[in-house]
């Protein structure tokens, strides 16, 4: 029984990102179907903003998702689609940011926090073998603690 349960929620799980595309949104035409598919991949929804509007059942996704497939209707190419949707909503709406001059700090982020650090691990494991941790107790301090822990 467990096993059948386990089953059909997996099921159901692994169709959900299907019912984000409606039945009336989907273009007759296998290829171009395919091609929207991969394009709306590739864009954020603007009101989720953790899923492309493939996965997304937001209205916005869905106007989004019928401009792709009207886009390329017109026979545009899918560099042309995205070039249209990033020119009316921004950078942003690509879940893949590219490479350009403003993105290099988003690109390099990763690589100079790992060397940062990577630096201050170095730094502090030098620091700890040179020097030992705290400063030791003086006979007051010693006999005050040997009091307090008989008592």
């Amino acid at each position: 029984m467990i096993r059948f349960l386990v089953a059909l929620f997996l099921c159901i799980v692994s169709v959900l990102p299907a019912l984000a595309v409606n039945p009336d949104e989907v273009l007759a035409d296998p290829v171009l179907e395919e091609r929207a598919r991969a394009i709306s991949a590739k864009l954020r929804c603007m009101v989720c903003q953790n899923q492309s509007i493939d996965d997304s059942n937001a209205e916005l996704a869905k106007d989004l998702r019928v401009l792709v497939r009207e886009r390329l209707r017109n026979g545009d190419t899918d560099e042309a689609v995205i070039a249209y949707v990033v020119s009316r909503y921004g950078e942003f709406v690509l879940l893949k940011p590219r490479f350009h001059a403003k993105t290099l700090v988003l690109w390099g982020m990763p690589v100079i926090l790992l060397f940062l650090g990577a630096t201050a691990l170095v730094v502090a494991t030098r620091r700890r073998g040179a020097r030992p941790w705290g400063v030791p107790l003086s006979d007051e301090e010693k006999e005050r603690l040997d009091k307090v822990l008989r008592s």
